[in-house]
């Protein structure tokens, strides 16, 4: 069975930068439904959406990370994630993780979504 997958542009990989994550609005509801960050050199995407009340992980324009860039935290519950995984590691929600979506990186270094 042939599959069809949809590609959504979200940025250049040279726009991203180590311990920083930016927030993304593919499907064009207004607000930045994911984040993208970069983690060894590769592309993660995570869905913006904090598995303990599922509210917006950021409190302004792409603030994802705390401030010594080492986890996503979620800032209306204070909740650590790893960006290796999405895995919650302290906070109201430990053991969840975040909900990690499908990217590529083409030769020209653009990020895609994978729908």
């Amino acid at each position: 069975m042939n599959h069809i997958v949809s590609l959504t542009f979200l940025c250049h990989l040279h726009d991203l930068q180590a311990d920083a994550a930016r927030g993304f609005d593919p499907y064009g509801v207004g607000r930045d439904t994911v984040l993208v960050l970069l983690v060894a050199g590769r592309a993660k995407v995570f869905r913006n959406d904090c598995p303990h009340l599922n509210v917006p992980m950021q409190y302004r324009k792409d603030r994802f990370m705390t401030p010594d860039g080492q986890y996503i935290v979620c800032f209306a519950h204070g909740a650590r994630f790893l960006p290796e995984s999405g895995l919650c590691v302290s906070g109201p929600c430990l053991g969840q993780s975040l909900a990690e979506l499908a990217c590529s990186v083409d030769e020209e270094g653009r990020v895609w979504l994978e729908d």
